[in-house]
């Protein structure tokens, strides 16, 4: 590994290039904060994509691309004399330093849990005006995502199950609740319920150590695995998929189980 003067020494090769791309390139000259912000999106959901496939020179490389953004969004508001990467820096360091008070004060923490009960109750003290824990969570997250992200921040506050049965037992009386509406054919009733059986799986998915947002991509990336090996197949028999059988293509989709 590389000692701290080359890290630095790296991260001011960095600063250098972006200087002078600034100044010299017409597409980086061109860009704001608005036009960034979509493909930070975009670099944010490959990095993940890259820790999902556990690849790490896929990781080191979207990194790479994440921290650009990071100095590119910090070469900007240095141009409005805003801030820079170094107000960056600072600002994340005391953030730290104060939410971390059982590392750099003296409170007393025994476990995990203490520790995120004391940064919500920390950062709800930060809020200028804000009166929820709540008010913390991104509007714009992905459902799903937004959902374990209310029940921690909840959690971190005291309002949460005490064991994991009784949150399966919120499962069983969601899934109840959706059963009897779909019997009645209420579509917007329906919604409703499911959605709440969306919810209480996600915080049983929490309870269990589960992240729910991992656990359906690899289903994704499994079910899309096994579908492409069915459509492999099917091109070898010179067959379309939808001339196939159900029994057919039944035969190839548990030969892609075995893979």
């Amino acid at each position: 590994m590389n000692s701290r003067a080359n890290q630095l020494k790296a991260f001011d090769r960095l600063l250098t290039i972006m200087d002078e791309l600034r100044e010299q390139c017409p597409w980086d000259k061109k860009q704001t904060m608005e036009t960034l912000r979509h493909l930070t999106i975009e670099e944010t959901y490959e990095l993940g994509d890259a820790i999902l496939d556990n690849d790490l020179q896929e990781i080191k490389k979207e990194l790479g691309d994440v921290l650009l953004h990071i100095v590119f969004y910090s070469k900007i508001g240095s141009e409005t004399n805003d801030f820079d990467i170094a107000d960056v820096c600072h600002s994340i360091c005391d953030k730290l330093v104060h939410r971390h008070p059982h590392i750099y004060g003296d409170v007393k923490v025994t476990d995990e849990a203490d520790v995120k009960r004391n940064w919500e109750q920390i950062k709800l003290k930060e809020g200028k005006g804000k009166t929820s824990v709540l008010e913390g969570v991104p509007k714009s997250l992905p459902a799903l995502v937004k959902a374990n992200r209310i029940q921690d921040k909840v959690a971190g506050v005291g309002f949460d199950w005490e064991q994991p049965h009784q949150v399966w037992e919120k499962v069983e009386e969601e899934l109840a609740e959706f059963k009897h509406e779909v019997d009645q054919g209420n579509t917007d009733a329906m919604e409703n319920e499911f959605g709440d059986v969306l919810f209480s799986m996600v915080n049983y998915a929490r309870f269990l150590k589960i992240n729910p947002e991992n656990a359906l991509e690899r289903t994704n990336k499994k079910f899309t695995k096994r579908f492409q090996y069915l459509e492999s197949k099917a091109r070898s028999l010179n067959k379309s998929l939808k001339d196939m059988t159900l029994e057919e293509m039944d035969v190839f989709w548990e030969e892609a189980k075995k893979l």
